[in-house]
């Protein structure tokens, strides 16, 4: 009998459909302008430290320039545009987004670091189903109850983060458009890119100047363009941390916000689960995007009469995990997409030996350059340990048990924050008592991190205010709509 082992051959995804300049400046008004600070600072490419372009440090100078635009265009154009119309440019957007889907493709493996095949067949499909599914509702809104005869807010700041680039611009700029509102965006320091060729899409669907505006920069240019005080509404994707300081400077002002912020979900499996498709589930839920998800199944919760066969079964998974290139299709676990996310990673990792729970890493050699950390799990895990309280934001799972269904609830409910939930078990009843009792924004049963345009998604607690995608969605950017 052949012992042979197969193994895939590299099958790299070209590079050469991008064209990436050597430095971008910011899209106010339909133009490309120079910063005012004239400073710039790198995009870089996580998976081997390239320095893929430099990118424009937008000051309040830029951010009054870009607000001032979005106004104009709100208040001479767009607002005054019939719904219909509006769609139509929608509809555009989305389908150049099919049509260049494999330049954003690449691109966004390039900066972000997450795999091509993640890109291909999640990232850039759902952002232009998005936009085709909010150019439906466009001149629909009378009948979305939200009144006979809805406003828009104006002009909405959205600031995105870096894990999903394209997809988080999508689920802000396509509900923002759509019900007549014009956009100041700032996309995430470390991946910047995919937004600015998105401002190139707006150019060829001719959308008209300034209804899309976005600047680039760090903490202090979304700082800024928090509290400019011709802001209407307030779009933000990111950690706890940043959304408490948002809500707190934006209290006294009267301005509505979305805020949809950190997690620590957990993967519920019981013992009549199907556990062989429990653990691709469990693996799908912490090591997609290379656990950089804010739902994540970060906590996997397992009923005690399956621990040893679940975990061996999911280590035995997870030695199949292919770490490396993000160009290569065959990747499954790309790049950490920066240094400090890296060293965050790491630093909480380290805690969880510290405090005892037993760490194992999916046998794997890493990349000697760009930033890379294993698939990993951590067994002997209590409420007690920083590991299953604090967000890691990286491939990094905590195992849990549980004796019984009760037991299981309160261990996945005591945690600050609320935004998602597994259940795995083959009994439908089961799953509605579950769904009951849990406090997240999000429950799936039997599978885990599926996503669709018409489905509203957010949180509870600390992951957050609001929610985006769906008809509950589009109320976030409606007057007096909830």
């Amino acid at each position: 009998m052949s012992t042979e082992i197969f193994e895939y051959a590299p099958a790299p995804e070209s590079r050469a459909i991008v064209n990436i300049k050597s430095d971008y400046g910011l899209y106010i008004n339909g133009k490309w302008v120079a910063p005012h600070s004239k400073k710039r600072f790198a995009s870089i490419n996580p998976s081997n430290e390239e320095v893929l372009s430099k990118v424009s440090l937008a000051d309040s100078v830029d951010i009054d320039k870009a607000v001032k635009a979005a106004r104009a265009a709100y208040n001479k154009v767009w607002a005054k545009m019939p719904p219909k119309e509006r769609a139509k440019y929608l509809f555009r957007i989305a389908r150049l987004l099919q049509e260049r889907a494999r330049e954003f493709a690449v691109l966004e493996a390039l900066d972000n670091g997450k795999p091509i095949r993640e890109t291909r067949d999640v990232d850039v499909p759902l952002a232009a189903a998005h936009f085709f599914y909010h150019a439906g509702w466009a001149d629909k809104l009378e009948y979305a109850g939200f009144g006979a005869n809805p406003k828009p807010h104006g002009v909405v700041a959205q600031i995105i983060p870096w894990n999903f680039p394209l997809l988080m611009l999508a689920w802000k700029v396509a509900p923002a458009l759509a019900t007549g509102n014009t956009v100041v965006l700032k996309p995430a320091e470390t991946t910047p890119l995919t937004a600015l060729l998105f401002a190139e899409v707006c150019e060829q669907a001719e959308l008209p100047a300034g209804v899309v505006n976005i600047i680039t920069g760090d903490g202090s240019t979304g700082a800024s363009l928090v509290n400019h005080k011709d802001i209407d509404k307030i779009a933000f994707t990111g950690s706890t941390e940043v959304g408490k300081l948002i809500a707190k400077a934006i209290s006294d002002r009267g301005i509505p916000a979305t805020l949809e912020l950190g997690g620590k979900g957990a993967n519920i499996v019981f013992d009549d689960a199907p556990i062989d498709e429990a653990v691709e589930g469990i693996v799908n839920g912490i090591f997609f995007n290379q656990g950089h998800v804010c739902c994540a199944g970060s906590r996997l919760l397992l009923q005690e009469s399956i621990v040893d066969e679940f975990v061996e079964k999911l280590q035995s998974r997870m030695a199949k995990i292919r770490v490396g290139d993000p160009l290569d299709k065959n990747t499954d676990l790309g790049a950490i997409n920066s240094s400090a996310q890296l060293a965050k990673i790491k630093e909480m990792s380290e805690s969880g030996s510290k405090e005892g729970a037993q760490i194992w890493s999916a046998p794997c050699s890493l990349p000697t350059k760009g930033y890379w950390f294993a698939p990993t799990i951590f067994t002997g895990v209590t409420q007690a340990h920083r590991i299953a309280r604090e967000e890691i934001f990286g491939p990094v799972l905590s195992v849990l048990t549980f004796r019984t269904p009760q037991e299981a609830m309160e261990k996945a409910n005591n945690t600050p924050f609320g935004l998602s939930a597994g259940v795995w078990t083959e009994k439908g009843s089961k799953i509605l008592w579950a769904a009951n009792e849990l406090k997240a924004g999000v429950i799936w049963a039997n599978t885990f991190n599926k996503f669709d345009a018409a489905s509203p998604f957010g949180g509870y607690k600390e992951s957050g205010w609001g929610r985006e995608g769906g008809r509950h969605g589009l109320a976030a950017y409606i007057k007096g709509a909830r």
